[in-house]
């Protein structure tokens, strides 16, 4: 197997394939999984083709220069990103642009950060995405479908690359703000793609595969990638023919023999609700060997479920691999593998208070699933505010230190400072703070979510995705759809609001019973009261590209009136809310427009 502690760089790493492995399948995109429809290119295709649009870059551009790849999932995106590589330039991921101004928005806001000079899709888009381009001002871009053929007019030559060279730009917005470029270096690369083998013990034998987006950090660097430097293969199939069937993805597991395949938890969840007892039947998912669950928090439940309603097929329980990553770190920061999940039961009143203690039979308790053994990082929980590193057992913030830390945001320089390479209290430097709240307990590291996010009502710690699952739970009008629980300011402290997608179109008598049935959910499992619910259609939950909750858009979408409520009961105290914020925009604009008048 390779070594990629010492290997110089990921280009030579990939030219030690071609040479290497040349007939060996590399990345394979499933077009068809019932009639066995499926592309594939070996190392020596993948390096062929890499090394002749390489040269097209080099002779046009400078080296470093960025090239904004936009494509649906499979080969092409594959063979412009290893393009990028061999040219020496920086590839800037994204999704293609949507129909929705928001989408379309963040998709310019990612080109004009990262100064982008040409723009790379595969023919079926290149009209829509110039169109786009056109009407975003991204006119001077150069476009090009790289799926067809392109004049050959420069011979390749590799370029003056080491491990410190930024090989990506992976972006970012969190749960609310502008998309900010992490820089990925071949460094962060090697090494986190070294960490995540020891952690969770795959290797150049194991097969991986998966429906992920290929510009979201989990698809491309925990499960392309991965595939790609060990010198194994990799499926692709797209998340459309995940959503719209999800035994697809098991199917695939099993028909092209994957023992590797990653998702964030709403997709096992997803797959336990709508595979059918005869499509469980025609499964066998004995060879998958490590099923990451990643990207969001883990709910236990999710876990037991999968793994009990899929053992029919062969699934083995310890398949199962909970994971903690951010493109900050590039993407792993802990797992385990081939042990199953560690879930415990954590007192409430200790976790209110930010203490990890284990319930004792009748106490009120909490599940925490165990997002594993942090591997080739330095872990330490710190007081957000003091700095001060905290003992076991104690909740703050998760720092980290690691050669797959990012070195920092693309011309960003104030975020960099308040996110990279801080020193703690006790004088310990070099870490990155994640916004992450979290515990280490005997050497495990579980994650609550983000810090920004918690709530604080009468006191009382409370974390939105635990409303959020428990409301699911109890209401049927509710499951398979997506929440968002949040906090808004009132004259007595931080008060709840719970907005929420409904299935199907309930008439009103539904709905009024159901907002009360919610606040009543709420205050029997969390005893506190919402000041606001909020129903909502289908959809209508912002999230992030790697499906995250943006809970703080979805608090300014509330506060603007923007959401598109079915229905909504909210106390006078949050309808003053909402006028006075309206107001305040008012003025705000009637002064912009007078200062632009004198």
């Amino acid at each position: 197997m390779v070594n990629l502690q010492n290997t110089p760089n990921v280009l030579e790493l990939m030219r030690h394939h071609a040479l290497s492995r040349a007939d060996h399948e590399a990345v394979t995109l499933v077009q068809d999984i019932e009639n066995d429809e499926a592309v594939t290119l070996s190392y020596r295709q993948l390096d062929t083709a890499a090394r002749e649009l390489a040269g097209w870059l080099q002779a046009r551009f400078s080296t470093g220069e960025r090239i904004l790849l936009l494509y649906p999932v499979g080969l092409d995106f594959t063979v412009a990103f290893m393009a990028c590589i061999y040219a020496g330039m920086i590839a800037v991921p994204a999704p293609l642009p949507g129909q929705y101004r928001h989408e379309r928005h963040r998709v310019k806001s990612i080109a004009v950060d990262a100064g982008v000079s040409a723009i790379f899709t595969d023919q079926d888009n290149l009209e829509k995405v110039k169109t786009w381009g056109n009407e975003e001002g991204l006119s001077s871009c150069t476009y090009l479908a790289t799926d067809q053929p392109i004049e050959s007019d420069a011979t390749w030559h590799a370029p003056q690359i080491d491990r410190q060279t930024v090989v990506l730009l992976q972006y970012t917005s969190g749960s609310t703000g502008e998309p900010k470029g992490v820089m990925i270096t071949h460094q962060n690369l090697l090494h986190n793609v070294d960490s995540y083998r020891q952690a969770l013990g795959f290797d150049e034998n194991t097969r991986f595969g998966g429906w992920i987006p290929l510009f979201h950090d989990m698809g491309l660097m925990a499960q392309l990638l991965p595939a790609l430097f060990l010198g194994s293969s990799c499926v692709l199939m797209t998340p459309q023919a995940f959503v719209l069937r999800p035994y697809s993805w098991l199917r695939m597991i099993d028909k092209h023999d994957i023992h590797y395949s990653a998702a964030p938890n709403f997709a096992f969840d997803l797959c336990c609700r709508r595979v059918t007892d005869e499509q469980l039947s025609r499964l066998d998912l004995s060879r998958w060997a490590f099923a990451t669950n990643g990207s969001e928090p883990i709910q236990a439940a999710t876990l037991k479920g999968f793994s009990t309603r899929f053992a029919l097929a062969g699934f083995n329980a310890e398949t199962l691999c909970p994971c903690y990553g951010m493109a900050e770190a590039t993407v792993y920061v802990s797992g385990y593998g081939k042990r199953g999940p560690l879930i415990q039961n954590v007192d409430l009143q200790a976790l209110a208070n930010k203490r990890f203690e284990l319930a004792r039979d009748g106490q009120p308790s909490r599940q925490l699933v165990s997002c594993g053994v942090p591997v080739g990082f330095d872990v330490r929980i710190v007081c957000p505010s003091s700095h001060v590193a905290l003992a076991a057992d104690q909740f703050g913030e998760i720092w980290l230190r690691s050669d797959s830390v990012s070195p920092g945001y693309w011309h960003k320089d104030a975020a960099t400072q308040a996110t990279f390479n801080l020193t703690t209290a006790d004088g310990e430097s070099g870490f990155m703070r994640t916004g992450d709240l979290g515990v280490v307990h005997e050497g495990e590291l579980y994650v609550c979510g983000r810090i920004k996010e918690m709530l604080i009502v009468r006191g009382r710690n409370l974390y939105p995705q635990d409303i959020e699952f428990e409301l699911r739970r109890h209401h049927p009008e509710l499951a398979s759809r997506l929440g968002s629980a949040f906090g808004v300011m009132l004259e007595g402290g931080e008060a709840l609001v719970v907005t929420h997608e409904v299935r199907g179109l309930p008439n009103t008598e539904k709905l009024i019973s159901l907002s009360q049935a919610i606040r009543g959910t709420v205050m029997r499992e969390f005893g506190i009261y919402a000041v606001g619910v909020t129903l909502l259609r289908s959809g209508s939950v912002r999230r992030t590209t790697s499906g995250k909750i943006q809970r703080g858009a979805m608090r300014e979408l509330f506060l603007a009136n923007e959401l598109p409520a079915l229905y909504e009961s909210l106390d006078a105290t949050v309808q003053e809310l909402r006028l006075m914020q309206a107001k305040n925009g008012l003025i705000a604009q009637d002064l912009t427009m007078a200062g632009e008048s004198a």
